[in-house]
């Protein structure tokens, strides 16, 4: 898998990369044309834990372990495979284990549930597989992995959960400490601590990783999250110190805001609970836990809000605080507090990071206390400036999007939902007041923002540089599994502005904006989902936002249209058209990484869902929901719509219920989806036109898409379509919904040119019209001088980074042989366009499908992983033929199989694993 510091720079140098240079991902080298590449020894490669290498902490009583085959030969495949889990790495390593071995499988499998002896907490595991090539030949190179357990169980911990107050009001973040001893020589060290609220560790004066916003948020009075940190190298022998800083996050919201966080039923100071465990060379076991010993005091960080911002005294700084030397005689004793939750859990997931560290594109200087800096691009996160003054000198660092004219930082944009009750929490604006030591440093702990401009204003006169001010993109740090570059500029950059946008909007869950709500609004989600699993591994951030729906669902089925919520969110903006993240994303889980453990664990949340709006809706059709957001101009009734993705929900779960082996669900909710469709295309459907409603975009794309219109009205419902595109000048005139819709539907009826043309369009309104006028992100409004609904970072309309996976490369997911198992590819060869490289990383490796126009025709390069196959369908326009290293595909072979649905319009084969080159003329 390609791992790079940055994501976004990955993003920036997949654009740059030339398609002529071969590339290694998912453990194997991805070639640039048809020559075959070799691997003379199959072996196994990316082994993971719960999706993680070598995680720490994890809970799961049964852990999924995962492997790639790496081998770059056609028809490349396991045929058996022999799993070793134990605690003795020596002895795991040759082929022996004292808790699991499954002895020698014949089966291409990746993916398998632990099924060994009960695993023990506190303990590290190390296993391996071994593998049989296509030849059944014995992989010779072991690969050795580990996963360590955590608590296991709540009745494990020992520490007891301890705070400085119960006052919500107080604003400064406490500082917490321990001092402690080592008389024995430490072999290992591990730091467990569960927060209500946000955290830094640190020992001896050191701060424990480098993630950021840990734990992630959750709904804190039915789950509460813990972290494990491997602190072995921190330790020292003798005197040691432990040192804490808590901040508020979501659990103590001081700010105001329309959706009512500071009065959430979970609101309190912020608590945290922490077990040091030690192990010492001898064998022996101490555990270091919070507990009324502990000292508290004050911290210079005199405010902090993930909403709007931090306020930091440097003056106030006690130097060493956080080692064992410091004299804390005059710090007050801890209080205990009770468990936030009865759910405390292990955070098994990609953490959030700040990712990429972004340099200062210009500065102005506005007068002699007054400093703006441009970023070059909009980005989440937090900025970083070093400065020199007076002590006691203010600096107010004001975040945002844009500027007015005469060159101030604008808000005006995002903070319309805001309602401060005073002056003293001023919106995306630190202060950092200096302590007058030199050069300082100041960077938000506790606190992340969307923006591209920051504006320095002083109380006196300092001088800084372009340099003094840094930005740092923060984000979940999901690893990057995709890739597209094509011959237009514009679709490279729409490709690479959706990926920063969805970035920008993961933080443990998938938020709308990074500024003004920062709220995990479902619709924005399950539209975007696509989107973020083809560029993304973001599976980790997805199980862990459903437990958030599971937990926030209420008895009756019904979800909010926020989550986590404080309760806002039940009576407004909820309803299928958005709340179907219940369904969609586990349903897409399941397609991308051929997983049942989500679609199991969401079955009857879906099932208490779809019910509830049956009972609700007995006719099939149902206006419950907001409908097609932010539309161009027209908009499409809410009952079509949402009746739409009601009939999407039963689909998903009578699906479910199938996979899952509930045969009389199966049938129930397969009944209810034919009686959905009828409703609607009963209401709907003028079957003498092929029209749906008006016949606007999104009321014919919408019923396209998701499979309502009848089979043998599609071509009929497509042309209409296709025709009131080009009535609109093939520009956009869609909401929210339609979006998702549009350029699927178009390209999977057979107007992929349609397709294409809407997608590249330059001007208003398009995606392009964004990139031109300088996006680099998506926006929330397709005007850009639009009075509301502005956000310049939103994900809302981020469908079309799917849409270039799926038509473009023509790669998508086969239901009957999920997790990429069975790849179909599509590409569609569209007018206007010379060359389109498109490569996603599914759990098999590396999928490629690159095309590229020359004198001769159109070249095609595809690789399928190892252990997968792929079904190709080629477009042949005009009766041209297909080769294969310059040979017709006349006949099957070995490796490329044809199909008895092969036409003069279309090829179509078979393809075992390995790496193609077609030529079309």
């Amino acid at each position: 898998m390609i791992r790079q510091t940055s994501v976004a720079g990955s993003v920036a140098s997949f654009v740059q990369t030339s398609i002529s240079i071969a590339c290694v991902i998912g453990g194997m080298t991805v070639p640039a044309s048809g020559q075959q590449i070799a691997d003379p020894i199959a072996r196994p490669t990316d082994l993971h834990c719960e999706y993680l290498t070598n995680p720490l902490g994890v809970d799961a009583a049964r852990p999924r372990l995962s492997w790639r085959l790496a081998d770059g030969r056609r028809g490349a495949r396991q045929t058996a495979y022999q799993l070793y889990v134990g605690t003795d790495s020596l002895a795991v390593s040759q082929g022996k284990a004292d808790q699991w071995n499954t002895d020698k499988i014949t089966a291409a499998q990746t993916l398998l549930t632990y099924a060994g002896k009960p695993l023990k907490p506190f303990t590290k595991y190390y296993w391996r597989v071994d593998t049989w090539d296509k030849d059944g030949k014995k992989n010779q190179a072991a690969v050795l992995s580990r996963f360590e357990t955590g608590m296991m169980s709540d009745r494990n911990w020992q520490g007891a959960w301890i705070s400085d107050s119960r006052d919500v009001a107080t604003k400064p973040a406490p500082y917490f400490r321990k001092a402690f001893q080592t008389t024995k020589k430490v072999r290992s060290a591990r730091a467990y601590i569960a927060v209500a609220g946000l955290y830094e560790l640190y020992i001896n004066g050191q701060k424990i990783g480098n993630h950021r916003l840990d734990p992630m948020y959750t709904r804190f009075d039915r789950r509460t999250l813990y972290v494990t940190h491997d602190v072995t190298a921190q330790l020292q022998s003798g005197k040691n110190a432990i040192g804490v800083l808590l901040g508020n996050g979501w659990y103590n919201h001081q700010s105001t805001a329309v959706w009512y966080f500071h009065e959430a039923p979970w609101r309190n100071r912020p608590a945290f609970c922490l077990d040091l465990r030690i192990t010492y060379d001898d064998g022996s076991v101490e555990t270091i836990r919070s507990d009324k010993d502990w000292k508290t005091a004050l911290s210079p960080l005199v405010f902090n809000s993930i909403y709007t911002a931090e306020h930091y005294d440097a003056r106030q700084e006690q130097a060493n605080w956080n080692k064992a030397d410091f004299d804390d005689a005059k710090w007050k004793e801890v209080i205990y507090r009770a468990t936030p939750s009865e759910n405390i859990v292990a955070q098994v997931m990609h953490p959030i990071r700040a990712v990429e560290q972004i340099s200062a594109k210009s500065v102005k200087k506005l007068n002699d206390t007054t400093y703006v800096f441009d970023l070059g691009r909009n980005i989440s996160g937090v900025s970083q400036i070093n400065v020199k003054g007076n002590a006691g000198t203010t600096l107010r660092l004001k975040h945002g999007e844009r500027l007015y004219d005469n060159g101030h930082v604008d808000l005006s944009n995002i903070d319309v939902h805001y309602r401060p009750t005073d002056k003293s929490d001023p919106f995306q604006t630190d202060i950092f007041i200096l302590g007058g030591r030199g050069e300082e440093t100041f960077m938000p702990r506790f606190n992340y923002k969307g923006f591209q401009y920051v504006e320095v204003t002083s109380s006196k006169p300092v001088e800084l540089t372009q340099a003094s001010l840094t930005g740092h993109f923060m984000h979940s740090d999901v690893p990057p599994v995709g890739r597209v570059q094509t011959s237009n500029p514009t679709i490279d950059k729409i490709w690479q502005a959706t990926n920063n946008a969805y970035l920008s909007n993961l933080f443990g869950y998938p938020t709308d904006c990074p500024q003004r709500e920062k709220n995990g609004w479902t619709g924005d989600a399950h539209i975007a989902v696509e989107t973020g699993l083809y560029n993304f591994d973001g599976i980790t951030v997805y199980e862990k936002w459903l437990a958030d729906h599971r937990d926030e669902q209420q008895p009756n089925g019904v979800l909010p249209s926020i989550i986590p919520t404080s309760g806002w969110g039940y009576e407004w903006g909820n309803g299928p058209d958005w709340t179907s993240t219940i369904a969609i994303i586990p349903w897409n889980i399941y397609l991308f990484y051929g997983d049942t453990k989500l679609l199991a664990d969401c079955y009857d949340n879906i099932k208490r869902y779809v019910d509830h709006i049956n009972e609700q809706s007995p006719s099939g059709l149902t206006s419950w929901g907001l409908g097609d957001w932010v539309p161009v101009k027209s908009k499409s009734p809410v009952e079509l719509t949402s009746s739409a993705y009601y009939f999407t929900d039963v689909s998903i779960l009578a699906k479910a219920a199938k996979v899952l082996g509930k045969q009389a669900d199966h049938a129930y909710y397969t009944a209810l989806a034919s009686k959905i469709k009828a409703a609607v295309n009963s209401k709907y459907l003028n079957k003498e036109t092929g029209v749906y409603g008006n016949g606007l975009q999104t009321e014919l794309s919408v019923p396209l898409m998701w499979g309502l219109v009848p089979e043998e009205l599609k071509a009929k419902v497509a042309a209409n379509l296709a025709k009131r595109v080009e009535a609109d000048n093939n520009h956009l005139d869609v909401g929210l919904l339609g979006t998702k819709a549009i350029l699927n539907a178009l390209s999977e009826n057979g107007y992929g040119d349609v397709a294409y043309k809407m997608a590249s369009q330059e001007t208003f309104p398009s995606w392009g019209w964004w990139i031109v006028n300088g996006a680099t992100t998506l926006y929330e409004n397709w005007p850009i001088d639009a009075k509301s609904d502005i956000s310049m970072n939103h994900i809302m309309f981020g469908e079309i980074g799917a849409w270039l996976y799926k038509a473009l490369g023509g790669i998508k997911p086969d239901p009957e042989q999920p997790g990429f198992k069975n790849v179909l590819l599509q590409p569609i060869f569209v007018s206007g366009l010379n060359r389109a490289d498109v490569t996603h990383n599914g759990p098999y490796g590396a999928i490629r499908s690159a095309w590229q126009r020359n004198a001769d025709g159109l070249a095609y390069d595809v690789t399928v992983p190892p252990n997968s196959t792929a079904t190709l369908v080629l477009p042949l326009a005009n009766g041209a033929n297909v080769y294969e290293n310059n040979k017709p595909l006349t006949v099957s072979s070995p490796e490329i199989h044809l199909l008895e649905s092969t036409t003069r319009q279309s090829g179509q084969y078979r393809l075992q694993a390995g790496t193609y080159r077609f030529t079309i003329k």
